[in-house]
């Protein structure tokens, strides 16, 4: 349940990337700039925390352990997910993003075969929870609900350039992220490997930087400004808060599904936001049922969980 309410907040603080990413966009600022900056940005928070935790030294030994790894996985992670959600920002409003984004509940528990555990010193399969793909499959269906109210003026070009790279981020993200988890071993903290993928990216980002560069020029102020803003909000503090929330349940798939269903309450989030700050209407009658959905089916998530965490507290 912790881990759940934790992943909820996370939500609230990644629903500024998808805000800032259109608004920076409609300002014409290109998807270069906002992916790469955020990155940059991340850096000296990342480290200063590191360091004064005193735990700079390990990190940078278990990374030189498994470079390729780091490389591969971060990029996965964080290279495959945040340079689409970018570049779809210019082809779709954020309630678009924001809502193909929702297939990473899906995602995440479809994923669960490309993870082996250890049973009586074999290793064995994951399986997928069906049970959390079923709850993570209505709680979708509440975002697609939502999305009705605005799905009328879709075009060609926002379903192949605003959606299909979100589909692509959607899958990229939490596979990322678990296969870091396992390479990491529960050897580091949070804000060590967060700092550990983002350092291990920055070479593609200087890329996508001088890439910027040529084609569109140096990002204006107000830019700099806003992706500063997406780096601490959703690069630092949601990230951060997010790999905590799955670092607590990560040795369960369906709890690892329920924490990353939790990212569906992003679409009300960005929804609320959008309406006050670029004047958005309110969902109508039929994205009202879908928010109740999705309320529902969190709730549910929610009382799995719990009820398969009390039996071990019981027994200890």
């Amino acid at each position: 349940m912790k881990a759940i309410l934790i992943g909820v907040v996370a939500s609230m603080f990644f629903a500024v990337t998808f805000i800032l990413n259109r608004s920076m966009e409609l300002s014409g600022g290109s998807w270069l700039w906002s992916s790469s900056l955020r990155f940059f940005f991340m850096v000296p928070f990342l480290l200063l925390i590191v360091w004064m935790r005193g735990n700079l030294g390990p990190l940078l030994r278990e990374m030189r352990l498994a470079p390729f790894s780091w490389f591969l996985w971060s990029f996965t992670g964080f290279v495959l997910f945040y340079g689409p959600i970018t570049f779809a920002a210019a082809y779709g409003p954020g309630w678009l993003v924001a809502g193909t984004w929702q297939l990473t509940i899906i995602a995440g528990v479809l994923l669960g075969p490309f993870f082996y555990k250890i049973v009586q010193g074999v290793k064995v399969s994951e399986r997928i929870p069906m049970r959390g793909l079923l709850i993570s499959m209505v709680i979708f269906a509440g975002v697609l609900l939502i999305q009705t109210q605005q799905g009328g003026g879709l075009t060609g070009s926002m379903i192949i350039y605003g959606v299909l790279p979100v589909a692509v981020a959607s899958f990229a993200y939490p596979l990322g992220n678990r296969k870091m988890m396992e390479v990491c071993g529960g050897r580091l903290d949070t804000f060590q490997r967060v700092l550990g993928m983002t350092l291990s990216t920055i070479p593609v980002w200087l890329l996508v930087a001088l890439t910027g560069s040529i084609t569109v020029g140096a990002p204006t102020q107000e830019q700099v400004l806003q992706t500063l803003i997406v780096a601490i909000s959703s690069g630092v503090i949601a990230t951060t808060l997010f790999f905590i929330a799955t670092d607590m349940v990560r040795n369960s798939q369906e709890k690892l599904a329920a924490v990353e269903a939790t990212q569906s309450t992003q679409v009300l989030f960005v929804l609320f936001g959008e309406v006050l700050l670029l004047s958005t209407p309110l969902p109508n009658g039929i994205g009202k049922l879908g928010l109740f959905i999705i309320i529902i089916g969190m709730l549910l998530h929610s009382f799995f969980t719990k009820r398969r965490v009390k039996p071990k507290q019981l027994a200890a």
